[in-house]
């Protein structure tokens, strides 16, 4: 009790001192007023200024009284150790002496009262700013799904999901529905899955990007640990529906497709641009996948599948980053739109036109009937088109309708493969004797 009373004596006699110190800066203030005035003018204002300066930092940094401790006796008497050396140092501060010599000017006095204004009002706004700051950070249960969509970029899923399906039904044998929606969850959490974790290793170098600067991850919006955690609790259960409700192949092949896209083909696009063609095989897998999940194996038909999605990815994509090709260098992306311009648009008309001859094959391959490749053919021919287009001309335009062109391109010949499909045992029944 007593180590507390003399804390609170030395806390008086700390505000009594700040009292003074506020009434010496007052009378320093109608000093300089009356030197204007005819009376002791300084020789040096700066000095007064600077004297006047330090003396109001020291007042906004020790003007707050300390509050009542709850700690041990130990802790009180430092704090009032501390309390009154604060004080004696105060004391011990004195003003310059001033000489007289010439007149201060208005403008020396005026920053005399401003000073102590700017600085408290810089630091109340540093002190907001950090506030809204960490309020914009803080994540609502209501904003949670929409930001796990931009996370598990749910467009992109949603394609993976429809080739899936696709390569699903365009597969011989009875349709089964069951394995249907299991093959659908299944590939739909292991997107959900691949996704974040490609974000994840991307972080610093998408805030670098305009396009990608807004994603969950860069603007802080969601923790990278809980972005980890839901990336694994997608693709645990993922791969497992896969591998033990539909068959161990079709497990196999998701979990090699998430390994490929976040091991492989993400730290490689800051390597090296031929990133682009394994992308391009991340993205024929899902269609194989399909075929696999109703049929339980690998055949000619599901390379034909995976050759048409592999073909397609060239253009869609070479034409997208040509556009973009600006804003990869900020994120040290090697893409082939920045290190190889020809090469981009040669790649992109050759896969136009590679599109071509794998409509061609699929009646060769029993896949579909002849019907295909002719009615096909405009579809096909016009993305050819589009992709010598590009090639020639190079610029915003042509790329922009050459990437319009393989959104509806894709859908339509997956939809002409479908009604086209070769009707079950047509070969089986011509070439066999009737019982």
């Amino acid at each position: 009790m007593k180590e507390r009373d003399e804390l609170r004596a030395s806390e008086s006699q700390f505000k009594h001192s700040t009292k003074d110190l506020k009434d010496s800066t007052c009378a320093l203030k109608e000093r300089l007023i009356s030197c204007s005035n005819g009376g002791d003018i300084a020789k040096k204002p700066t000095q007064s200024l600077i004297y006047v300066t330090q003396l109001r930092r020291s007042l906004s940094q020790q003007v707050k009284p300390k509050p009542e401790p709850t700690a041990s006796s130990v802790l009180e008497k430092t704090s009032s150790g501390q309390a009154k050396a604060e004080i004696n140092e105060m004391r011990s501060l004195s003003p310059p002496s001033l000489s007289s010599s010439r007149k201060p000017n208005e403008k020396e006095l005026i920053e005399l009262d401003c000073v102590s204004v700017i600085e408290g009002s810089a630091e109340v706004g540093k002190e907001s700013q950090d506030e809204k700051q960490w309020k914009e950070m803080k994540l609502h249960l209501d904003d949670l799904p929409g930001i796990l969509a931009q996370l598990s970029k749910i467009k992109l899923t949603a394609l993976v999901v429809s080739t899936t399906s696709a390569g699903f039904a365009l597969a011989p044998g009875p349709f089964d529905l069951p394995c249907l929606l299991l093959t659908l969850v299944g590939t739909g959490l292991a997107s959900c899955a691949a996704n974040p974790i490609n974000q994840f290793f991307e972080v610093p170098f998408d805030s670098n990007m305009n396009g990608t600067k807004n994603r969950p991850l860069v603007r802080g919006q969601i923790s990278p640990l809980l972005a980890v955690s839901f990336a694994t609790c997608c693709a645990v259960p993922g791969v497992a529906l896969l591998a033990w409700g539909v068959n161990p192949l079709m497990g196999a092949l998701v979990a090699f497709n998430i390994f490929l896209y976040t091991c492989c083909y993400t730290p490689l696009k800051r390597i090296s641009f031929a990133n682009t063609w394994f992308g391009a095989v991340v993205g024929a897998i899902p269609p194989i996948r399909g075929w696999t999940a109703a049929t339980g194996s690998l055949k000619a038909g599901t390379f034909l599948l995976g050759g048409i999605l592999y073909s397609w990815q060239f253009p869609h994509f070479n034409a997208l980053s040509w556009g973009l090709r600006e804003d990869y260098p900020p994120g040290g992306y090697c893409m082939m739109s920045v290190m190889h311009l020809a090469l981009c648009r040669c790649v992109a008309l050759r896969h136009g036109l590679a599109l071509v001859g794998l409509s061609t094959a699929a009646p060769l391959l029993d896949f579909t009937t002849w019907t295909f490749p002719i009615i096909s053919l405009r579809i096909s021919l016009y993305i050819s088109y589009l992709g010598f287009r590009f090639y020639t001309q190079a610029n915003q335009k042509s790329s922009r309708r050459l990437f319009f062109c393989s959104l509806w391109h894709l859908p339509l010949l997956l939809l002409l493969l479908l009604t086209c499909k070769q009707p079950q045992g047509v070969k089986r029944d011509q070439g066999e004797p009737r019982q």
